[in-house]
């Protein structure tokens, strides 16, 4: 098995899924096991998870940051849903120190396991952080096409990845990618492009106000929701009546 030394210890695939497996919490398991929705016909139907909360995975991939792309990239095919986790913050970590050709490879990692992030906080907790960061400025086709994909988590990917886009002030990705979307039937994704669009409107409100101008009367009510969250009242109001009407 291949290892990496920092300063006195070594970091490999073993040594992780050992500190992962020792933070484990059955009561709290279960509890997450019904929270994101693993049982028959849900979205994260046969999901495991073993119960170790993300600020103990970040901590955990804090002191074993050296291990392999190699062993990251085992790591993120794991049926554990935590060692999952732990595998994408391993490579968000990685992605940020990395060159150029380095973070093509994470990139590359990222985009060909996508089985693999299959639920909304591992989508979540990543997808800004590399395809994001990787797409952008110029990347929108690529999230287009993404956008388009018969898999609910790469929709969710492409529409979570805009917000690298729109924390740099680059409005258009998120407005296509929601239009597209207007349609979906998944509630997840009306949730994750309302929230996008909350974002740009944290940052320009004229970018929200357009948008739901134009498109408030036939936008899924989940979506309509999270856009408006952070408006004035008398604006959330106007905007609901109008979907309503």
């Amino acid at each position: 098995m291949t290892t990496a030394r920092s300063g006195n210890t070594v970091s490999s695939l073993m040594t992780v899924r050992a500190a992962i497996r020792s933070a484990a919490d059955p009561v709290y398991a279960e509890k997450v096991r019904r929270f994101f929705k693993t049982g028959p016909g849900e979205y994260g139907e046969g999901d495991i998870f073993i119960g170790v909360r993300v600020p103990v995975l970040r901590k955990i991939a804090a002191c074993h940051r050296d291990i392999s792309l190699d062993e990251i990239t085992a790591l993120l095919c794991s049926p554990v849903h935590e060692d999952r986790m732990t595998a994408l913050i391993f490579l968000t970590l990685r992605f940020k120190k990395a060159t150029q050709e380095e973070q093509k490879k994470i990139y590359t990692i990222y985009m060909e396991h996508t089985r693999y992030i299959n639920n909304w906080d591992l989508v979540d907790i990543s997808a800004p952080y590399i395809p994001g960061a990787y797409l952008f400025p110029d990347g929108k086709s690529e999230l287009t096409a993404l956008v388009k994909s018969k898999n609910l988590w790469e929709r969710r990917i492409a529409i979570v990845s805009a917000y690298y886009f729109i924390k740099n002030r680059a409005f258009n990705p998120v407005i296509t990618l929601s239009e597209m979307l207007l349609a979906d039937r998944e509630d997840l994704l009306h949730k994750a492009a309302g929230w996008m669009l909350r974002e740009a409107g944290k940052r320009d409100i004229k970018v929200l106000t357009d948008f739901l101008d134009k498109h408030c009367r036939n936008m899924p009510r989940t979506m309509l929701r999270y856009a408006v969250e952070k408006l004035p009242e008398r604006m959330r109001k106007r905007y609901r009546t109008a979907r309503e009407v």
